[in-house]
Protein backbone atom coordinates (compact mmCIF):
# COMPACT_ATOMS: atom_id res chain seq x y z
CA UNK A 1 0.00 0.00 0.00
CA UNK A 2 1.47 3.35 -1.08
CA UNK A 3 1.92 6.05 1.57
CA UNK A 4 2.61 9.56 0.32
CA UNK A 5 4.81 11.57 2.70
CA UNK A 6 4.09 14.79 0.81
CA UNK A 7 0.45 14.52 1.89
CA UNK A 8 1.65 14.41 5.48
CA UNK A 9 3.54 17.67 4.99
CA UNK A 10 0.59 19.36 3.28
CA UNK A 11 -1.71 18.32 6.12
CA UNK A 12 0.73 19.62 8.73
CA UNK A 13 0.82 23.01 6.99
CA UNK A 14 -2.99 23.30 6.70
CA UNK A 15 -4.76 24.99 9.61
CA UNK A 16 -6.82 22.64 11.76
CA UNK A 17 -10.54 23.38 11.46
CA UNK A 18 -12.59 22.98 14.63
CA UNK A 19 -16.35 23.25 15.02
CA UNK A 20 -16.75 24.31 18.65
CA UNK A 21 -17.30 27.96 19.50
CA UNK A 22 -19.23 30.17 21.93
CA UNK A 23 -21.41 33.29 21.57
CA UNK A 24 -18.66 35.37 23.14
CA UNK A 25 -16.43 34.44 20.19
CA UNK A 26 -18.98 34.93 17.41
CA UNK A 27 -17.85 37.24 14.61
CA UNK A 28 -20.91 37.05 12.41
CA UNK A 29 -24.09 36.39 14.43
CA UNK A 30 -25.80 38.06 17.38
CA UNK A 31 -28.19 36.13 19.57
CA UNK A 32 -30.87 38.37 21.09
CA UNK A 33 -33.41 36.95 23.54
CA UNK A 34 -36.87 38.38 24.26
CA UNK A 35 -39.02 35.90 26.13
CA UNK A 36 -40.48 33.30 23.80
CA UNK A 37 -38.83 34.86 20.75
CA UNK A 38 -35.12 34.88 19.93
CA UNK A 39 -33.47 36.82 17.13
CA UNK A 40 -30.44 35.53 15.28
CA UNK A 41 -29.01 38.56 13.54
CA UNK A 42 -26.61 37.95 10.67
CA UNK A 43 -24.04 40.74 10.57
CA UNK A 44 -21.04 39.22 8.81
CA UNK A 45 -17.59 40.67 9.47
CA UNK A 46 -16.05 41.18 6.02
CA UNK A 47 -12.54 40.37 7.23
CA UNK A 48 -13.63 37.43 9.38
CA UNK A 49 -13.36 34.58 6.89
CA UNK A 50 -12.31 31.18 8.19
CA UNK A 51 -9.56 31.18 5.53
CA UNK A 52 -7.58 34.07 4.01
CA UNK A 53 -7.97 35.31 0.46
CA UNK A 54 -11.52 36.70 0.29
CA UNK A 55 -13.79 39.24 1.95
CA UNK A 56 -17.27 38.30 3.14
CA UNK A 57 -19.04 41.21 1.47
CA UNK A 58 -22.82 41.72 1.35
CA UNK A 59 -23.47 39.41 4.30
CA UNK A 60 -22.12 36.46 2.32
CA UNK A 61 -20.99 33.46 4.31
CA UNK A 62 -18.37 30.74 4.52
CA UNK A 63 -17.89 27.70 6.76
CA UNK A 64 -17.04 29.88 9.77
CA UNK A 65 -20.40 31.67 9.54
CA UNK A 66 -22.21 28.33 9.41
CA UNK A 67 -20.24 26.96 12.36
CA UNK A 68 -21.51 29.87 14.45
CA UNK A 69 -25.09 29.28 13.27
CA UNK A 70 -24.82 25.59 14.18
CA UNK A 71 -23.57 26.51 17.65
CA UNK A 72 -26.24 29.17 18.18
CA UNK A 73 -29.02 26.76 17.25
CA UNK A 74 -27.78 24.17 19.74
CA UNK A 75 -27.55 26.80 22.48
CA UNK A 76 -31.12 27.90 21.82
CA UNK A 77 -32.28 24.28 21.90
CA UNK A 78 -30.61 23.46 25.23
CA UNK A 79 -29.74 26.66 27.07
CA UNK A 80 -32.94 28.59 26.30
CA UNK A 81 -35.88 26.14 26.38
CA UNK A 82 -38.33 29.01 26.84
CA UNK A 83 -37.63 30.19 23.29
CA UNK A 84 -40.45 29.03 21.05
CA UNK A 85 -39.67 30.93 17.85
CA UNK A 86 -36.36 32.01 16.30
CA UNK A 87 -36.35 34.98 13.93
CA UNK A 88 -33.46 34.98 11.47
CA UNK A 89 -32.77 38.44 10.13
CA UNK A 90 -29.94 40.73 9.06
CA UNK A 91 -28.02 43.44 10.85
CA UNK A 92 -27.22 45.19 7.56
CA UNK A 93 -29.49 47.68 5.84
CA UNK A 94 -31.17 46.50 2.63
CA UNK A 95 -29.19 43.25 2.55
CA UNK A 96 -30.35 40.05 4.20
CA UNK A 97 -27.73 37.69 2.76
CA UNK A 98 -25.97 37.35 -0.59
CA UNK A 99 -25.41 33.63 -0.06
CA UNK A 100 -22.21 31.61 -0.03
CA UNK A 101 -19.17 33.75 -0.74
CA UNK A 102 -18.41 33.36 -4.42
CA UNK A 103 -14.70 34.14 -4.14
CA UNK A 104 -14.36 31.53 -1.40
CA UNK A 105 -16.02 28.96 -3.67
CA UNK A 106 -13.95 30.02 -6.69
CA UNK A 107 -10.64 29.63 -4.87
CA UNK A 108 -11.37 26.55 -2.73
CA UNK A 109 -10.40 22.99 -3.67
CA UNK A 110 -13.19 20.63 -4.57
CA UNK A 111 -13.20 18.76 -1.26
CA UNK A 112 -13.58 22.00 0.68
CA UNK A 113 -16.58 23.03 -1.42
CA UNK A 114 -18.18 19.61 -0.95
CA UNK A 115 -17.77 19.56 2.83
CA UNK A 116 -18.82 23.20 3.18
CA UNK A 117 -22.02 22.54 1.26
CA UNK A 118 -22.74 19.34 3.16
CA UNK A 119 -22.40 21.00 6.57
CA UNK A 120 -24.54 23.92 5.41
CA UNK A 121 -27.28 21.58 4.30
CA UNK A 122 -27.14 19.50 7.48
CA UNK A 123 -27.59 22.69 9.52
CA UNK A 124 -30.66 23.59 7.47
CA UNK A 125 -32.06 20.09 7.80
CA UNK A 126 -31.53 20.52 11.55
CA UNK A 127 -33.66 23.69 11.53
CA UNK A 128 -36.51 21.74 9.94
CA UNK A 129 -36.02 18.78 12.28
CA UNK A 130 -36.14 21.08 15.32
CA UNK A 131 -39.44 22.51 14.12
CA UNK A 132 -40.91 19.11 13.32
CA UNK A 133 -39.69 17.13 16.34
CA UNK A 134 -38.76 19.70 18.99
CA UNK A 135 -41.41 22.35 18.42
CA UNK A 136 -38.89 25.18 17.91
CA UNK A 137 -40.31 27.34 15.12
CA UNK A 138 -38.35 29.51 12.69
CA UNK A 139 -39.21 32.73 10.87
CA UNK A 140 -37.03 34.28 8.17
CA UNK A 141 -37.44 38.07 8.28
CA UNK A 142 -35.95 39.29 5.01
CA UNK A 143 -35.22 42.95 5.65
CA UNK A 144 -33.31 43.33 2.40
CA UNK A 145 -32.13 41.51 -0.69
CA UNK A 146 -31.81 37.76 -0.27
CA UNK A 147 -29.90 35.72 -2.83
CA UNK A 148 -28.63 32.18 -3.36
CA UNK A 149 -27.69 30.47 -0.13
CA UNK A 150 -29.27 33.32 1.82
CA UNK A 151 -32.64 32.42 0.35
CA UNK A 152 -31.89 28.76 1.02
CA UNK A 153 -31.52 29.60 4.72
CA UNK A 154 -34.93 31.25 4.52
CA UNK A 155 -36.40 28.21 2.77
CA UNK A 156 -35.42 26.06 5.76
CA UNK A 157 -37.61 28.19 8.04
CA UNK A 158 -41.31 27.57 8.74
CA UNK A 159 -42.30 30.94 7.29
CA UNK A 160 -40.71 33.73 5.25
CA UNK A 161 -41.74 37.40 5.45
CA UNK A 162 -40.14 40.09 3.33
CA UNK A 163 -39.82 43.85 3.29
CA UNK A 164 -41.64 45.43 0.34
CA UNK A 165 -39.40 48.42 -0.31
CA UNK A 166 -39.72 48.14 -4.12
CA UNK A 167 -36.03 47.27 -4.46
CA UNK A 168 -35.27 44.19 -2.32
CA UNK A 169 -35.55 40.84 -4.10
CA UNK A 170 -35.28 37.13 -3.51
CA UNK A 171 -33.32 35.08 -6.01
CA UNK A 172 -31.56 31.82 -6.71
CA UNK A 173 -29.12 33.16 -9.33
CA UNK A 174 -26.58 30.34 -9.39
CA UNK A 175 -27.51 29.04 -12.86
CA UNK A 176 -27.35 32.36 -14.76
CA UNK A 177 -24.44 33.87 -12.78
CA UNK A 178 -22.21 31.00 -11.73
CA UNK A 179 -22.95 28.01 -13.94
CA UNK A 180 -23.84 25.89 -10.89
CA UNK A 181 -27.04 25.19 -8.92
CA UNK A 182 -28.83 26.20 -5.70
CA UNK A 183 -27.27 23.01 -4.46
CA UNK A 184 -27.90 22.95 -0.71
CA UNK A 185 -31.59 22.22 -1.00
CA UNK A 186 -32.84 25.31 -2.82
CA UNK A 187 -34.44 23.66 -5.83
CA UNK A 188 -35.84 20.78 -3.81
CA UNK A 189 -37.40 22.97 -1.15
CA UNK A 190 -39.00 25.21 -3.77
CA UNK A 191 -41.11 22.42 -5.20
CA UNK A 192 -41.31 19.88 -2.37
CA UNK A 193 -41.78 22.22 0.57
CA UNK A 194 -43.18 25.49 -0.74
CA UNK A 195 -45.07 23.87 -3.65
CA UNK A 196 -43.88 26.42 -6.19
CA UNK A 197 -45.10 25.45 -9.64
CA UNK A 198 -42.40 23.93 -11.79
CA UNK A 199 -42.71 26.50 -14.59
CA UNK A 200 -42.54 29.41 -12.13
CA UNK A 201 -39.55 27.80 -10.40
CA UNK A 202 -37.84 27.52 -13.79
CA UNK A 203 -38.32 31.23 -14.44
CA UNK A 204 -37.27 32.16 -10.91
CA UNK A 205 -34.05 30.13 -11.01
CA UNK A 206 -32.94 31.55 -14.36
CA UNK A 207 -33.69 35.20 -13.51
CA UNK A 208 -30.48 36.60 -12.06
CA UNK A 209 -32.06 39.80 -10.77
CA UNK A 210 -34.67 37.91 -8.75
CA UNK A 211 -38.23 38.99 -7.94
CA UNK A 212 -39.63 41.63 -5.63
CA UNK A 213 -42.03 41.07 -2.76
CA UNK A 214 -45.35 41.32 -4.62
CA UNK A 215 -44.50 38.67 -7.20
CA UNK A 216 -42.60 36.58 -4.64
CA UNK A 217 -45.76 36.29 -2.55
CA UNK A 218 -47.88 35.53 -5.63
CA UNK A 219 -45.49 32.71 -6.62
CA UNK A 220 -45.36 31.34 -3.02
CA UNK A 221 -41.67 32.16 -2.67
CA UNK A 222 -42.54 34.01 0.56
CA UNK A 223 -45.53 33.97 2.91
CA UNK A 224 -46.10 37.65 3.57
CA UNK A 225 -44.71 41.14 2.96
CA UNK A 226 -45.09 44.65 4.28
CA UNK A 227 -43.70 48.11 3.48
CA UNK A 228 -40.82 49.36 5.63
CA UNK A 229 -43.09 51.24 8.04
CA UNK A 230 -45.06 48.10 8.86
CA UNK A 231 -42.38 45.44 8.54
CA UNK A 232 -41.43 45.24 12.23
CA UNK A 233 -45.07 44.76 13.19
CA UNK A 234 -45.48 42.08 10.53
CA UNK A 235 -42.43 40.19 11.84
CA UNK A 236 -43.68 40.44 15.41
CA UNK A 237 -47.14 39.16 14.48
CA UNK A 238 -45.79 36.15 12.59
CA UNK A 239 -43.31 35.37 15.39
CA UNK A 240 -46.10 35.43 17.99
CA UNK A 241 -48.27 33.14 15.87
CA UNK A 242 -45.44 30.68 15.34
CA UNK A 243 -44.53 30.74 19.05
CA UNK A 244 -48.13 29.90 19.88
CA UNK A 245 -47.77 26.69 17.87
CA UNK A 246 -44.70 25.57 19.84
CA UNK A 247 -44.81 22.97 22.61
CA UNK A 248 -41.52 24.06 24.19
CA UNK A 249 -41.90 24.79 27.92
CA UNK A 250 -42.20 28.35 29.15
CA UNK A 251 -40.68 27.81 32.59
CA UNK A 252 -37.95 25.17 32.18
CA UNK A 253 -34.42 25.87 33.34
CA UNK A 254 -31.88 25.65 30.52
CA UNK A 255 -28.91 23.30 30.37
CA UNK A 256 -25.55 24.97 29.73
CA UNK A 257 -23.38 23.40 27.05
CA UNK A 258 -19.81 23.56 28.40
CA UNK A 259 -16.74 23.48 26.15
CA UNK A 260 -15.84 20.02 24.89
CA UNK A 261 -12.96 18.30 26.65
CA UNK A 262 -10.92 17.27 23.64
CA UNK A 263 -7.25 16.48 23.18
CA UNK A 264 -5.74 16.51 19.71
CA UNK A 265 -2.40 14.91 18.88
CA UNK A 266 -0.69 13.22 15.96
CA UNK A 267 -2.46 9.99 16.80
CA UNK A 268 -6.03 11.26 16.74
CA UNK A 269 -8.83 13.02 18.65
CA UNK A 270 -9.46 12.02 22.23
CA UNK A 271 -12.57 12.79 24.29
CA UNK A 272 -14.18 11.37 27.43
CA UNK A 273 -16.57 8.99 25.64
CA UNK A 274 -15.25 9.01 22.07
CA UNK A 275 -11.78 8.25 20.76
CA UNK A 276 -10.50 8.48 17.18
CA UNK A 277 -7.18 6.77 16.41
CA UNK A 278 -5.44 7.44 13.08
CA UNK A 279 -3.60 4.82 11.03
CA UNK A 280 -2.47 7.01 8.16
CA UNK A 281 -0.27 4.47 6.34
CA UNK A 282 -3.37 2.26 5.98
CA UNK A 283 -5.69 5.27 5.44
CA UNK A 284 -7.88 4.09 8.31
CA UNK A 285 -9.30 5.67 11.44
CA UNK A 286 -10.74 3.69 14.35
CA UNK A 287 -13.62 5.42 16.15
CA UNK A 288 -14.41 3.92 19.55
CA UNK A 289 -17.44 4.98 21.59
CA UNK A 290 -17.61 4.03 25.27
CA UNK A 291 -20.93 3.44 26.96
CA UNK A 292 -21.97 4.71 30.40
CA UNK A 293 -20.57 3.09 33.53
CA UNK A 294 -24.06 2.81 35.04
CA UNK A 295 -27.68 3.03 33.97
CA UNK A 296 -28.20 6.64 35.03
CA UNK A 297 -31.38 8.26 36.33
CA UNK A 298 -34.80 6.94 35.35
CA UNK A 299 -36.75 10.14 36.02
CA UNK A 300 -36.77 13.48 34.20
CA UNK A 301 -35.65 15.46 37.24
CA UNK A 302 -32.57 13.30 37.69
CA UNK A 303 -31.76 13.50 33.98
CA UNK A 304 -32.06 17.30 33.94
CA UNK A 305 -29.88 17.50 37.06
CA UNK A 306 -27.04 15.85 35.14
CA UNK A 307 -27.46 18.35 32.32
CA UNK A 308 -24.74 18.25 29.69
CA UNK A 309 -22.97 15.48 31.64
CA UNK A 310 -25.85 13.07 31.00
CA UNK A 311 -24.21 10.35 28.91
CA UNK A 312 -26.46 10.41 25.80
CA UNK A 313 -25.89 14.14 25.30
CA UNK A 314 -22.23 14.15 26.34
CA UNK A 315 -21.47 11.26 23.98
CA UNK A 316 -23.50 12.74 21.12
CA UNK A 317 -21.69 16.09 21.35
CA UNK A 318 -18.31 14.35 21.22
CA UNK A 319 -19.32 12.02 18.38
CA UNK A 320 -20.72 14.91 16.34
CA UNK A 321 -17.51 16.88 16.79
CA UNK A 322 -15.33 13.89 15.88
CA UNK A 323 -17.29 13.23 12.66
CA UNK A 324 -16.98 16.86 11.59
CA UNK A 325 -13.28 17.07 12.48
CA UNK A 326 -12.54 13.97 10.45
CA UNK A 327 -14.59 15.25 7.55
CA UNK A 328 -12.63 18.45 6.93
CA UNK A 329 -9.20 17.68 8.37
CA UNK A 330 -8.50 14.06 7.39
CA UNK A 331 -9.53 13.60 3.78
CA UNK A 332 -7.42 10.50 3.13
CA UNK A 333 -8.63 8.37 6.06
CA UNK A 334 -11.21 6.71 3.87
CA UNK A 335 -12.19 3.75 6.06
CA UNK A 336 -13.71 4.26 9.48
CA UNK A 337 -13.69 1.26 11.83
CA UNK A 338 -16.48 1.56 14.40
CA UNK A 339 -15.95 0.01 17.83
CA UNK A 340 -17.74 0.26 21.18
CA UNK A 341 -16.82 -0.49 24.76
CA UNK A 342 -18.81 -0.69 27.98
CA UNK A 343 -21.70 -2.41 29.70
CA UNK A 344 -24.57 -3.67 27.56
CA UNK A 345 -26.82 -3.70 30.62
CA UNK A 346 -26.05 -0.06 31.43
CA UNK A 347 -26.77 1.07 27.86
CA UNK A 348 -30.07 -0.82 27.75
CA UNK A 349 -31.14 0.57 31.11
CA UNK A 350 -30.10 4.06 30.01
CA UNK A 351 -32.16 3.70 26.83
CA UNK A 352 -35.17 2.67 28.90
CA UNK A 353 -34.81 5.76 31.09
CA UNK A 354 -34.34 8.03 28.09
CA UNK A 355 -37.35 6.75 26.18
CA UNK A 356 -39.57 6.67 29.27
CA UNK A 357 -39.03 10.43 29.50
CA UNK A 358 -39.07 11.26 25.78
CA UNK A 359 -41.74 13.94 26.27
CA UNK A 360 -39.52 15.90 28.64
CA UNK A 361 -38.08 18.92 26.78
CA UNK A 362 -34.44 18.12 27.61
CA UNK A 363 -34.73 14.45 26.67
CA UNK A 364 -36.54 15.42 23.47
CA UNK A 365 -33.72 17.80 22.51
CA UNK A 366 -31.10 15.15 23.32
CA UNK A 367 -32.90 12.63 21.11
CA UNK A 368 -32.83 15.27 18.37
CA UNK A 369 -29.10 15.80 18.81
CA UNK A 370 -28.50 12.05 18.60
CA UNK A 371 -30.71 11.82 15.52
CA UNK A 372 -28.81 14.57 13.73
CA UNK A 373 -25.41 13.16 14.71
CA UNK A 374 -26.23 9.66 13.46
CA UNK A 375 -27.61 11.16 10.25
CA UNK A 376 -24.27 12.96 9.83
CA UNK A 377 -22.56 9.57 10.02
CA UNK A 378 -24.91 8.18 7.37
CA UNK A 379 -23.86 10.79 4.81
CA UNK A 380 -20.15 10.59 5.59
CA UNK A 381 -17.88 9.98 2.60
CA UNK A 382 -16.20 7.15 4.49
CA UNK A 383 -16.46 3.39 4.29
CA UNK A 384 -17.94 2.31 7.63
CA UNK A 385 -17.03 -1.10 9.06
CA UNK A 386 -18.37 -2.10 12.47
CA UNK A 387 -16.16 -4.51 14.47
CA UNK A 388 -18.00 -6.44 17.18
CA UNK A 389 -15.11 -7.86 19.18
CA UNK A 390 -14.34 -8.71 22.81
CA UNK A 391 -15.65 -6.09 25.26
CA UNK A 392 -17.91 -4.59 22.58
CA UNK A 393 -21.06 -2.78 23.63
CA UNK A 394 -23.20 -2.59 20.50
CA UNK A 395 -26.50 -2.31 22.35
CA UNK A 396 -29.52 -0.07 21.85
CA UNK A 397 -28.38 3.44 20.97
CA UNK A 398 -24.82 2.22 20.35
CA UNK A 399 -26.10 -0.55 18.08
CA UNK A 400 -27.17 2.25 15.72
CA UNK A 401 -23.48 2.66 14.88
CA UNK A 402 -23.28 -0.92 13.63
CA UNK A 403 -26.58 -0.56 11.77
CA UNK A 404 -25.18 2.54 10.06
CA UNK A 405 -22.12 0.62 8.85
CA UNK A 406 -21.64 -0.63 5.31
CA UNK A 407 -20.48 -3.96 6.74
CA UNK A 408 -20.24 -5.48 10.20
CA UNK A 409 -17.93 -8.21 11.50
CA UNK A 410 -18.70 -10.08 14.72
CA UNK A 411 -16.18 -12.30 16.47
CA UNK A 412 -17.54 -15.86 16.86
CA UNK A 413 -16.24 -17.70 19.92
CA UNK A 414 -17.10 -21.15 21.17
CA UNK A 415 -20.46 -21.50 22.87
CA UNK A 416 -20.17 -20.93 26.59
CA UNK A 417 -17.15 -18.62 26.32
CA UNK A 418 -17.85 -15.79 28.75
CA UNK A 419 -15.81 -13.37 26.62
CA UNK A 420 -17.95 -13.92 23.53
CA UNK A 421 -19.28 -10.58 22.24
CA UNK A 422 -23.01 -9.91 22.26
CA UNK A 423 -25.38 -7.52 20.52
CA UNK A 424 -28.58 -6.27 22.09
CA UNK A 425 -31.60 -4.44 20.71
CA UNK A 426 -33.67 -1.85 22.55
CA UNK A 427 -36.68 0.28 21.68
CA UNK A 428 -34.17 2.88 20.48
CA UNK A 429 -33.55 0.75 17.38
CA UNK A 430 -37.19 0.77 16.26
CA UNK A 431 -37.95 4.40 15.46
CA UNK A 432 -36.46 7.17 17.63
CA UNK A 433 -33.48 7.67 15.28
CA UNK A 434 -34.83 7.60 11.71
CA UNK A 435 -32.51 8.09 8.78
CA UNK A 436 -33.19 10.84 6.24
CA UNK A 437 -35.42 8.39 4.33
CA UNK A 438 -37.82 8.40 7.30
CA UNK A 439 -37.13 4.76 8.21
CA UNK A 440 -35.21 3.31 11.12
CA UNK A 441 -31.82 1.81 10.33
CA UNK A 442 -33.30 -1.61 11.00
CA UNK A 443 -36.11 -1.05 8.51
CA UNK A 444 -33.63 0.33 5.97
CA UNK A 445 -31.34 -2.65 6.54
CA UNK A 446 -34.11 -4.99 5.44
CA UNK A 447 -35.21 -2.72 2.56
CA UNK A 448 -38.57 -1.95 4.15
CA UNK A 449 -39.63 -5.59 4.58
CA UNK A 450 -41.66 -5.84 7.78
CA UNK A 451 -41.16 -9.51 8.66
CA UNK A 452 -37.46 -9.39 9.65
CA UNK A 453 -38.00 -6.25 11.75
CA UNK A 454 -41.08 -7.75 13.42
CA UNK A 455 -39.05 -10.85 14.29
CA UNK A 456 -36.39 -8.69 15.92
CA UNK A 457 -38.92 -6.74 17.99
CA UNK A 458 -39.47 -9.78 20.17
CA UNK A 459 -35.73 -10.09 20.88
CA UNK A 460 -35.31 -6.68 22.52
CA UNK A 461 -33.05 -6.78 25.56
CA UNK A 462 -31.74 -10.27 24.73
CA UNK A 463 -27.94 -10.64 24.44
CA UNK A 464 -27.38 -12.10 20.97
CA UNK A 465 -24.23 -14.07 20.11
CA UNK A 466 -22.59 -14.24 16.71
CA UNK A 467 -24.58 -17.22 15.47
CA UNK A 468 -27.89 -15.61 16.46
CA UNK A 469 -26.88 -12.24 15.06
CA UNK A 470 -25.99 -13.84 11.73
CA UNK A 471 -29.26 -15.77 11.58
CA UNK A 472 -31.25 -12.60 12.30
CA UNK A 473 -29.37 -10.58 9.68
CA UNK A 474 -27.79 -8.16 12.12
CA UNK A 475 -24.18 -8.68 11.03
CA UNK A 476 -22.44 -9.39 7.73
CA UNK A 477 -19.74 -11.88 8.73
CA UNK A 478 -18.82 -13.80 11.88
CA UNK A 479 -15.20 -15.03 11.65
CA UNK A 480 -13.88 -17.28 14.38
CA UNK A 481 -10.94 -16.32 16.55
CA UNK A 482 -8.45 -18.06 14.28
CA UNK A 483 -9.52 -16.07 11.20
CA UNK A 484 -10.57 -12.79 12.84
CA UNK A 485 -7.45 -10.68 12.45
CA UNK A 486 -6.64 -11.87 8.93
CA UNK A 487 -10.19 -11.41 7.68
CA UNK A 488 -10.45 -7.89 9.07
CA UNK A 489 -7.00 -6.97 7.74
CA UNK A 490 -7.78 -8.25 4.25
CA UNK A 491 -11.18 -6.52 4.17
CA UNK A 492 -9.67 -3.19 5.20
CA UNK A 493 -6.77 -3.48 2.74
CA UNK A 494 -9.11 -4.38 -0.09
CA UNK A 495 -11.36 -1.42 0.69
CA UNK A 496 -8.43 0.98 0.81
CA UNK A 497 -7.25 -0.19 -2.63
CA UNK A 498 -10.49 0.80 -4.38
CA UNK A 499 -11.29 4.14 -6.00
CA UNK A 500 -12.48 6.60 -3.34
CA UNK A 501 -14.78 8.27 -5.86
CA UNK A 502 -16.41 4.99 -6.84
CA UNK A 503 -16.80 3.99 -3.18
CA UNK A 504 -18.44 7.28 -2.28
CA UNK A 505 -20.95 6.80 -5.09
CA UNK A 506 -21.51 3.16 -4.16
CA UNK A 507 -22.11 3.89 -0.47
CA UNK A 508 -24.39 6.85 -1.12
CA UNK A 509 -26.56 4.69 -3.40
CA UNK A 510 -26.82 1.77 -0.97
CA UNK A 511 -27.31 3.53 2.36
CA UNK A 512 -30.80 4.91 1.75
CA UNK A 513 -32.97 2.04 0.59
CA UNK A 514 -36.69 2.66 0.71
CA UNK A 515 -38.86 5.69 0.02
CA UNK A 516 -37.62 9.02 -1.25
CA UNK A 517 -38.09 12.02 1.01
CA UNK A 518 -37.24 15.69 0.65
CA UNK A 519 -34.01 15.01 2.56
CA UNK A 520 -32.90 12.07 0.39
CA UNK A 521 -33.61 14.08 -2.74
CA UNK A 522 -31.62 17.00 -1.37
CA UNK A 523 -28.60 14.81 -0.63
CA UNK A 524 -28.88 12.98 -3.96
CA UNK A 525 -29.09 16.22 -5.92
CA UNK A 526 -26.42 17.78 -3.74
CA UNK A 527 -24.11 14.93 -4.70
CA UNK A 528 -24.87 15.44 -8.38
CA UNK A 529 -24.08 19.13 -8.07
CA UNK A 530 -20.95 18.68 -6.02
CA UNK A 531 -19.41 15.77 -7.83
CA UNK A 532 -20.36 16.57 -11.42
CA UNK A 533 -21.31 20.19 -12.07
CA UNK A 534 -18.76 21.53 -9.60
CA UNK A 535 -16.01 19.65 -11.45
CA UNK A 536 -17.02 20.75 -14.94
CA UNK A 537 -15.07 23.46 -16.81
CA UNK A 538 -18.27 25.45 -17.42
CA UNK A 539 -18.25 26.21 -13.69
CA UNK A 540 -14.67 25.91 -12.43
CA UNK A 541 -12.50 25.90 -15.55
CA UNK A 542 -10.21 28.86 -16.24
CA UNK A 543 -12.98 30.36 -18.37
CA UNK A 544 -15.80 29.03 -16.19
CA UNK A 545 -18.56 31.18 -14.74
CA UNK A 546 -17.51 30.68 -11.12
CA UNK A 547 -13.88 31.54 -11.85
CA UNK A 548 -14.68 34.66 -13.87
CA UNK A 549 -17.43 36.09 -11.68
CA UNK A 550 -16.72 39.70 -10.82
CA UNK A 551 -13.91 40.12 -13.36
CA UNK A 552 -16.01 41.69 -16.08
CA UNK A 553 -15.25 38.83 -18.47
CA UNK A 554 -17.94 36.51 -19.77
CA UNK A 555 -17.59 32.77 -19.21
CA UNK A 556 -16.82 30.51 -22.13
CA UNK A 557 -19.10 27.45 -22.10
CA UNK A 558 -18.67 24.13 -23.84
CA UNK A 559 -22.06 23.72 -25.45
CA UNK A 560 -22.42 19.95 -25.45
CA UNK A 561 -25.46 18.74 -23.45
CA UNK A 562 -24.17 15.69 -21.61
Amino acid sequence: MHYNASNEQARAEAPLITFDTHPERYKHWRLELDGAVARLVLDVAEDGGIKPGYKLKLNSYDLGVDIELHDALNRIRFEHPGVKCVVLTSGKERMFCAGANIYMLGTSPHAWKVNFCKFTNETRNGIEESSREGGLKFLAALNGTCAGGGYEVALACDEIVMIDDRSSTVSLPEVPLLGVLPGTGGLTRLVDKRKVRRDLADVFCTTAEGVRADRAKQWKLIDDAAPPAGFADLVAAHARALAARSRRPADAKGVTLPPLERRIDDGGYHYRWVDVAFDRPRRVATLTVTGPAEAGPRDAAGIEALGAHWWPLAMARELDDAILMLRVNELELGTLLLKTRGSIEAVLAGDAGMLANEHNWFVRETLGFLRRTLARLDVSSRSLFALVDRDSCFAGTLLELALAADRSYMLALEEGDNDAPRLALSAANFGPFPMVNGLSRLATRFCGEAAPVDALAGRRGEPLGAEQAMALGLVTFAPDELDWEDEIRLAVEERASLSPDALTGLEANLRFAGPETMETRIFGRLSAWQNWIFNRPNAVGEEGALKLFGTGSKPHFKWERV
